[in-house]
């Protein structure tokens, strides 16, 4: 139904940057919300940043600040530019859509992560 492949992974610095970046393709009416989560090794999963359709968004209280999400509803991306990267932010980053179907259904969708390190 909808496929996620995420990029812009990588190994960086404190204090410095990254962006990871998602698009879905599939079969679908459109895409409601797109959302970003991570998971730490010894943690669980927590959402970080997620934005609607119209371009509301919303943030976690420890990446606010930081962290910014954008989309593009005509290449269906979504995208999470990450500045003063901090080592508690290293975890593997996942996307997730919520894909509208034929007939109101709704199903939601997940890449298969992307990982970021912030060590020196």
């Amino acid at each position: 139904q909808v496929h996620l492949v995420e990029s812009g992974g990588g190994l960086v610095q404190p204090g410095g940057s990254l962006r990871v970046s998602c698009a879905a393709s599939g079969s679908f009416v459109s895409i409601g919300s797109m959302s970003w989560y991570r998971r730490a090794s010894d943690k669980v999963s927590e959402l970080v940043a997620s934005i609607t359709i119209d371009g509301t968004t919303n943030y976690a209280e420890a990446v606010k600040g930081r962290f910014t999400i954008s989309r593009d509803n005509a290449k269906n991306t979504v995208t999470l530019q990450m500045n003063s990267l901090k080592p508690e932010d290293t975890a593997v980053y996942y996307c997730a859509a919520e894909t509208i179907l034929p007939y109101g259904k709704k199903y939601t969708g997940w890449g298969p992560g992307t990982q970021v390190t912030v060590s020196s």
